[in-house]
C-alpha cells in the first residue's frame, strides 16, 4: 500500500522548500548571469523537472518587474512541482534566493489527496514518476521516499500527485495503481496492469451502451406474434421466450441453477471447454443467433453483430476481450463494480423499421449481458488480505404474469490461501462451506415494488439484509422474518441476523474489503 502524503493544504511548502525561505537556501543557476535586478524580486515559474542522481533540474520561466520573460535552468536539492509559482531573488550570478511559494495555478497544482468524486475508489490511475527522493529518517523508523508523479489519465490528466511510499520509484518509469481512499493507493502488478487496463475500458464501453432486457423481451413476443415476421426469424423468438423461467418455478433450486446457468454468464467458458451442446438454452448465445437473422441498418454500425456472430468460435478468447463494442450510445458513467445496473431503456427511433429496432435492442442486451460479465473479471481478485475473491455476476429475465422481470445477481467467494490450495488438490475432499461466500439480488416484483436483497454464508452461518423501497412492501417482510427464520433453520442453518430496511443499501465509494455487510467477529 502506498499513501498520499497528507499536506495540511496544496499550497503548503514541503520541508525543504519551507526551509529554503527561511535560509536562503538556493537554487544554483545552470548558467551563470544577472536575471533579477538587484533588490529587486522576480516571480517564477516551473515549466519542466527532471531529476540527475539527488538534484533536481528546472526550466524556469522568469516574469521580471518591467513584464520582461525570459526562461532560465537551475538545479535545487529539491524539486518543485510543474506549474509552482515562487518568487526570487539573485544574491550573486550563479544563485537565486527562494522567497515564498505562492499559490499555484488550479490546473497543476500538487496533489495530496484525490478528489474521489473524480477518481472513484477502484479507479486505475496511470502516472509517470518525475522524481523521487528519501525523506528524512526517524531512528527506528522505516526509510520513507517521497515521488511526484505526473498523471496520464482520468478527469485529473496532467496533474502532480505527491506520493509517499516505502521503496523509491525508478524515475521516468510509468506505474498503475488503484484508488483505495483519498490518500491511498494500492501497485497494480506489471503483470495484470494490461487485463486490468482493458477490462476497465471495455466495462465503460458495455455500461455506455448496454440497455435493459424487458424492452427486447417486449419486442420479441410483438415480433413473435406478427404474421409479416420470417419463419427462421418467429422460431427464434418462440425459443427464447419459451425458455425463460417463470417466477414460481425459481422457487426449485434445481431450476434456479438451471436459469443462472443459462444466463449467457459461463458461454465464453462452455465455447472454450468445446460444451457446444449446452449452448442451446444460453440466452446470450441465442441473442447472437438472432442477431444474425436481422437486417444490417443501412450504412452499418459500428461493430456489425452478425459479423461477430457468425465469427464467434473463431473469436474466441478475442471475443471476451472485444467485449461486442456497439452502437456507441452516451450515459452517465457508472461507479466501477456497481449493483445492480440501473434500468435503461432505448427510445424508438421514428424512421427506423421495425427489424432494425429490434436488431438495436437485441445488440444492447448483448451489451448488458457483457456489462455483468466485465463486472465480475474486475470484481475477481486477490484481495489487501491475501484472501481470493472470486466474482459472479449475471442477470436472470422471468416472467411474471405478462411482463418480464429482471432478476439481478451478484455471488462471491472468498479463500484463504489455504483453503485455494486444499481446493485445488483435493475437489472431492473440499469443503465448499469454509470459504465465506456472498449473494447480492436485485429485483422489481409487483406489487411489491425494487427490492434488494445481501446475504453472506461463513461456516454454515447465514445472515442477511433486506431493503424495499416501498415502506409497506419493508413492513410486510418484517413481519415475515420469523418464518423465514424457522425455515432456514429446518434446514440446517445457523441463522444469524436478518432485517429489513425501507429504502436502498447506503452507495458511495468502497473499497471491496468494505463490502462486508455483517461482521460476524464482532
Amino acid at each position: 500500500m502506498t499513501e498520499i502524503n497528507s499536506l495540511g493544504a496544496q499550497t503548503a511548502l514541503s520541508a525543504p522548500a519551507a526551509k529554503a525561505a527561511m535560509t536562503g537556501e538556493l537554487l544554483r543557476l545552470l548558467q551563470p548571469q544577472p536575471v533579477v535586478a538587484n533588490g529587486e524580486t522576480a516571480r517564477a515559474e516551473v515549466m519542466s523537472l527532471r531529476q540527475v542522481g539527488q538534484d533536481f533540474q528546472m526550466m524556469l520561466r522568469l516574469t521580471q518587474s518591467n513584464g520582461a520573460q525570459l526562461q532560465v535552468q537551475a538545479s535545487s536539492s529539491s524539486p518543485f512541482p510543474l506549474g509552482s509559482q515562487i518568487s526570487v531573488t539573485q544574491t550573486q550570478s550563479n544563485e537565486l534566493a527562494v522567497l515564498v511559494q505562492t499559490t499555484k495555478a488550479n490546473n497543476v497544482a500538487t496533489l495530496t489527496r484525490l478528489d474521489t468524486s473524480q477518481t472513484p475508489v477502484g479507479t486505475l490511475l496511470q502516472g509517470k514518476v518525475v522524481t523521487t527522493q528519501a525523506l528524512a529518517q526517524t531512528p527506528g523508523e522505516p526509510a520513507s521516499y517521497r515521488s511526484l508523479v505526473t498523471l496520464l489519465n482520468s478527469s485529473q490528466a496532467g496533474a502532480t500527485l505527491t506520493v509517499d511510499s516505502p521503496r523509491p520509484l525508478a524515475v521516468g518509469s510509468l506505474l498503475s495503481a488503484s484508488v483505495q481512499g483519498d490518500q491511498s493507493l494500492r501497485f497494480v502488478p506489471l503483470s495484470g496492469r494490461q487485463d486490468q487496463l482493458a477490462v476497465a475500458q471495455h466495462l465503460l464501453n458495455q455500461q455506455s451502451q448496454q440497455a435493459s432486457l424487458p424492452g427486447l423481451l417486449a419486442a420479441l413476443q410483438q415480433t413473435a406474434r406478427s404474421p409479416d415476421t420470417g419463419a427462421e426469424l418467429r422460431a427464434s423468438a418462440e425459443r427464447l421466450l419459451a425458455g425463460l423461467p417463470d417466477a414460481r418455478q425459481l422457487s426449485d433450486p434445481k431450476t434456479l441453477a438451471q436459469a443462472v446457468n443459462n444466463s449467457g454468464a459461463f458461454l465464453e467458458a462452455k465455447l472454450l471447454g468445446g460444451l457446444g451442446s449446452s449452448l442451446a438454452p444460453d440466452i446470450k448465445a441465442q441473442l447472437l443467433r438472432l442477431i444474425t437473422q436481422l437486417p444490417t441498418p443501412p450504412g452499418g454500425i459500428a461493430a456489425n453483430p452478425a459479423l461477430l456472430a457468425s465469427a464467434l468460435p473463431q473469436a474466441l478468447p478475442g471475443f471476451a476481450r472485444s467485449a461486442l463494442g456497439m452502437l456507441g450510445q452516451v450515459t452517465p458513467r457508472q461507479q466501477p463494480g456497481a449493483f445492480p445496473l440501473p434500468s435503461r431503456l432505448l427510445q424508438s427511433l421514428e424512421d427506423e423499421a421495425d427489424l432494425q429496432q429490434l436488431l438495436r435492442l437485441a445488440a444492447s442486451a448483448v451489451s448488458r449481458l457483457q456489462s455483468h460479465a466485465l463486472s465480475s473479471l474486475q470484481q475477481t481478485g486477490t484481495l489487501e488480505n491475501g484472501n481470493l475473491q472470486t466474482s459472479w455476476q449475471t442477470e436472470v429475465p422471468i416472467r411474471h404474469g405478462q411482463e418480464f422481470v429482471p432478476l439481478q445477481l451478484k455471488l462471491q467467494r472468498e479463500e484463504t490461501p489455504e483453503q485455494q490450495a486444499g481446493r485445488e488438490r483435493a475437489r472431492e475432499d473440499h469443503d465448499a462451506l469454509a470459504a465465506l461466500w456472498r449473494i447480492e439480488l436485485a429485483f422489481d416484483l409487483a406489487p411489491l415494488g425494487p427490492l434488494q436483497v445481501q446475504a453472506q454464508l461463513a461456516q454454515g452461518r447465514l445472515s442477511g439484509q433486506l431493503w424495499a423501497e416501498q415502506e409497506r412492501t419493508a413492513r410486510l417482510i418484517d413481519s415475515q422474518l420469523s418464518a423465514l427464520r424457522e425455515r432456514l433453520l429446518a434446514r440446517g442453518l445457523d441463522v444469524g441476523d436478518l432485517e429489513c430496511h425501507p429504502g436502498t443499501p447506503p452507495q458511495g465509494p468502497r473499497t471491496r474489503l468494505e463490502q462486508r455487510w455483517v461482521d460476524e467477529n464482532a
